[in-house]
């Protein structure tokens, strides 16, 4: 996982680096390693003509010293103050963005810069929030941007991260030391649990989805528990399903509650809105973790709440529903703000999909397509989640790992792909 600092957290970790290392080091390696993507963008550094924006601030003296690594390198490099800077930066190959990083708090306007000229920030565009993501006047559009000691929320959220281009993180050995990050393909190396002990009842999932009018979100969520490792599944529907879909030969149809002796209940998908009473009733008496999706969402059912710690995966429209209003630009105070007002992990879908804790800690997920844009491929993700749970992973934890996973998995299918490939491609992706 690749920690996210806020500013006050990231100038705590800036500050035990510097009395650790000395300000003259960091600066070195951060100058060094904004040279070094420079370079990997240039056809060659000798002969490249290169601007380079310093403010008067660290983030201008890292900019100092990769223009001098970019000198020594052979690039034609000139140095632009913020206090002097031209309307406009012409005629170079590219252009290192060093103006303002963590304190800029106030509208600033960059130069113009041509679109064929490669655009390098140095930590963040210069005039965006690094804590919100709200854009502060007219920053420069990074192609990519080189974040410095760890990723700042704005490279992830608000309107800035529109700004950032590709990430690349440098570490310079600044540790963190906050719960933030943003999932890797590495974090996915403890999603598969078994025990030489394990029975059917140890990753049991209770599963209550779908009604004659939507009988394929049964389908849909109880497959997606099963590549998530459930080893065994109950459904109950909301009204009958009979042969309107193919269910999995090894999921067991019932009519009545919850069984204690389930992990996990994922409940929601394809219900319709009649069933919210009948959905509230049945979870009355639950004390396992509830995975809430879909018609599910509903302030009636979240009242029955008794125990246990929920999760909630709402996309942007079922958020408004529960919370009055749409998702704000910044996703990650926006998942926050529902974990804490709802006391459960909240996994807010979309293009960048926030999970968040009731106590704050959030969960950042890129991994996602477009192929994941289509009808039941939430149901998929609800039934991945309850299993993750199954399998003995706190709900924070397992709704992070299995959004990861799920987006791994519609990495692979094509983009007309059909919500009913995605369990087969999870599968490949844990590779279990």
């Amino acid at each position: 996982m690749i920690p996210i600092l806020s500013s006050a957290a990231m100038r705590r970790a800036d500050a035990r680096a510097v009395a650790r290392r000395g300000v003259d080091a960091l600066v070195r390696d951060a100058g060094l390693a904004i040279a070094l993507v420079a370079c990997q963008h240039l056809r060659s550094p000798y002969g490249a003509r290169v601007a380079v924006l310093v403010g008067p601030g660290l983030n201008g003296a890292d900019g100092r010293v990769a223009a001098a690594q970019l000198r020594r390198r052979g690039a034609t490099v000139t140095l632009v103050e913020v206090a002097n800077q031209p309307p406009a930066l012409r005629g170079y190959d590219l252009v290192i963005d060093a103006a303002f990083g963590l304190g800029c708090t106030r509208p600033y306007r960059a130069p113009h810069v041509p679109p064929t000229t490669i655009v390098v920030a140095a930590d963040l565009p210069s005039g965006v929030d690094a804590d919100t993501g709200e854009v502060l006047g007219q920053p420069m559009k990074a192609h990519v941007t080189v974040a410095l000691g760890a990723l700042k929320p704005a490279h992830v959220t608000g309107h800035a991260a529109a700004y950032a281009g590709e990430l690349r993180v440098f570490s310079l050995g600044i540790e963190s030391d906050g719960g933030d990050g943003l999932l890797e393909a590495s974090d996915l190396a403890d999603f598969v649990r078994w025990n030489q002990s394990d029975h059917k009842w140890h990753h049991a999932v209770d599963v209550i989805a779908g009604s004659t009018m939507m009988p394929g979100a049964a389908d849909l969520v109880t497959r997606g528990a099963l590549a998530g490792g459930a080893s065994m599944i109950r459904l109950a529907t909301h009204g009958e399903i009979g042969g309107r879909v193919a269910i999995a030969s090894e999921v067991v149809r019932t009519d009545g509650p919850p069984d204690p002796r389930s992990r996990a209940v994922v409940a929601g998908p394809g219900l319709g809105r009649d069933a919210v009473a009948w959905l509230a009733a049945r979870l009355a008496d639950v004390r396992v973790p509830v995975v809430l999706d879909a018609d599910g969402l509903d302030d009636v059912v979240l009242g029955a709440r008794r125990a246990g710690p929920w999760v909630l995966t709402p996309h942007d429209g079922e958020y408004e529903r529960l919370v009055g209003s749409s998702p704000s630009a910044d996703r990650l105070d926006a998942a926050r703000t529902l974990a804490r007002s709802s006391g459960c992990v909240v996994l807010l879908k979309g293009p960048t999909t926030v999970v968040a804790s009731p106590d704050g800690h959030v969960r950042v997920i890129q991994s996602g397509t477009s192929a994941l844009a289509t009808a039941g491929t939430g149901d998929v993700l609800a039934g991945l989640v309850g299993a993750t749970i199954a399998r003995g992973h706190d709900p924070f934890d397992a709704a992070a790992l299995a959004a990861f996973a799920h987006g791994a998995a519609g990495s692979r299918l094509s983009r007309y792909a059909r919500s009913s490939d995605l369990p087969d491609a999870i599968s490949g992706v844990l590779g279990a």
